[in-house]
């Protein structure tokens, strides 16, 4: 039996890493090498996570084909590829309707064991509809983007974004720094971002943000004066605390539209002004995940250079680190993307 490491996740603070069994595949499967792995600020949501611990989590993974299923025809090995760790099944009324995240098969479908693992298992399911292969303009460390870009392309497109626009993106984590690249790239007239941590601000400014608020402040105030009175025709609100989410209500324009992004922890009741946005007739949409198309979205502008990911890795950190990478992202200081590299 050989066995690999993996970085088994017990709580936040109690990453462990371990010896598990090199996964056995059957014909319809594929054994992937792992070689760059994200850690995803839902991947320290501990709220969510530990009452499945303990676990191996990770799913924002680029690696290599090393061993084939017989009846496996689209792929070689040595291939080059990002998989998806949640696959929808193309058939329900959901996914008939380009519903895709709401699928429950979406919402049950995962690879084995987890991304933070030397080598991980693809099920016939998501060797069929969640493997894309990367080609060579595509590094394994830009691979982790393709995922949380994919999200955010996804929220984008519910949202209808449009040029020549005012957005806010509240919260500064890497999910709202990818939010202002594809608001810049699709042509947003002026971007304005808000986090509590400085470090995180000027991450943002440098990556292409016009203006920054500290969260700290009237965000509402400070915005109106950035903006020429105006409140913002898109709020995208990056961060599940209970004032970010206040803030992205107050925030609106009439006419505008807040897109709910991150989630609070379940049970948190949000006071909702309904008057005010039922007067300034505001359009208010969520979204989960993405969908494979939003997938392959996200690979062109990655491997086309319409979004520039690479300045968003601040750590890179070998499989026997995860637990400080887990530190690095939960404590939310000074990192913006963590990834873990098992083989290095």
């Amino acid at each position: 039996m050989k066995l690999m490491k993996v970085a088994m996740y017990y709580n936040n603070n109690d990453v462990r890493i371990e010896d598990m069994p090199v996964p056995d595949i059957n014909d319809d499967e594929v054994l992937v090498k792992v070689h760059a792995s994200g850690i995803c600020g839902s991947d320290v949501m501990e709220w969510y996570r530990i009452k499945k611990a303990p676990l191996v989590l990770g799913h924002e993974i680029g690696g290599e084909i090393v061993e084939i299923g017989s009846n496996v025809n689209n792929f070689s090995l040595g291939d080059r590829v990002f998989v998806s760790h949640h696959v929808p099944c193309n058939k329900c009324s959901y996914c008939l309707e380009d519903k895709h995240t709401l699928c429950n098969t979406l919402h049950s479908t995962n690879f084995y064991p987890g991304g933070f693992a030397e080598y991980i298992r693809i099920p016939k399911i998501n060797v069929e509809a969640g493997v894309f292969k990367l080609k060579e303009k595509i590094t394994y460390d830009e691979s982790v983007f393709i995922e949380p870009l994919a999200c955010v392309v996804r929220s984008m497109r519910l949202a209808e974004m449009k040029a020549k626009k005012n957005v806010l993106v509240i919260g500064s984590g890497i999910a709202g720094l990818l939010h202002v690249k594809l608001a810049r790239f699709l042509g947003a007239e002026k971007i304005i971002s808000t986090d509590l941590n400085d470090y995180r601000l000027r991450i943002s400014k440098k990556t292409g943000s016009d203006y920054v608020i500290n969260a700290k402040q009237d965000v509402v105030k400070e915005f109106k004066k950035l903006n020429d009175g105006n409140l913002a025709d898109f709020v995208f609100l990056c961060a599940g605390a209970v004032p970010a989410v206040k803030q992205s209500l107050n925030s609106v324009n009439q006419g505008g539209t807040i897109m709910f992004f991150a989630p609070t922890e379940p049970g948190i009741e949000i006071p909702f002004p309904l008057f005010d946005l039922w007067n300034k007739e505001v359009k208010m949409v969520s979204t989960y995940a993405g969908a494979p198309k939003d997938i392959e979205e996200a690979i062109y502008l990655i491997k086309n250079k319409k979004i520039i990911v690479d300045d968003l890795i601040s750590h890179r950190l070998p499989l026997s680190e995860t637990q400080k990478g887990f530190k690095l992202v939960s404590n939310a200081e000074k990192s913006i993307k963590v990834i873990i590299t098992p083989h290095k």
